[in-house]
């Protein structure tokens, strides 16, 4: 079936914009808006429904997306303690000389970050003091410049007769 010229209306030929065209340019625009909204809703039940076993798909061929598994295939795969327990007494001595020494080291950062906040304090002192005696002290006046005389007005001769 092909279209001729003569079976579609004069407007619509003539590129004026009409109601009908119009009507249907908005309503397929809504139309997209309305498909694009049912996917998102689908999307987001799906992943809902499927989420943890679509990431758990995806986390176990590749390990730098382990963060992507869910909680509980973590769970699974973390150990149940962290190092092994200590049991000898000499073990027990060890952690604490090992202990003592880090108190110490943290002492001594302490007190030389102490230091530092002493010496900064005293340098904002000085400059603070320096910058009130700057203000504080008058500035010098500048010279008065000399007064200008003005100059003598030129004598006006009395017109002749």
């Amino acid at each position: 079936m092909s279209y001729t010229g003569s079976s579609f209306p004069a407007h619509l030929l003539a590129g004026e914009p009409s109601l009908e065209r119009l009507a249907l340019r908005r309503r397929g625009s809504f139309s997209r808006v309305l498909i694009t909204f049912c996917i998102g809703v689908a999307a987001t039940l799906t992943w809902q429904s499927y989420g943890d076993a679509a990431r758990q798909i995806i986390a176990s061929p590749y390990p730098q997306l382990s963060w992507l598994a869910p909680e509980a295939a973590i769970a699974k795969t973390r150990p149940a303690t962290i190092g092994a327990p200590v049991t000898s007494p000499d073990q027990l001595q060890a952690m604490s000389f090992d202990l003592a020494a880090l108190r110490q080291r943290v002492d001594q950062i302490a007190a030389g970050q102490d230091g530092i906040a002493r010496d900064i304090t005293a340098k904002l002192q000085a400059a603070e003091q320096d910058m009130l005696d700057k203000i504080s002290a008058p500035s010098p006046q500048p010279a008065v410049p000399p007064t200008r005389k003005p100059a003598p007005q030129p004598l006006q001769l009395a017109p002749s007769r």
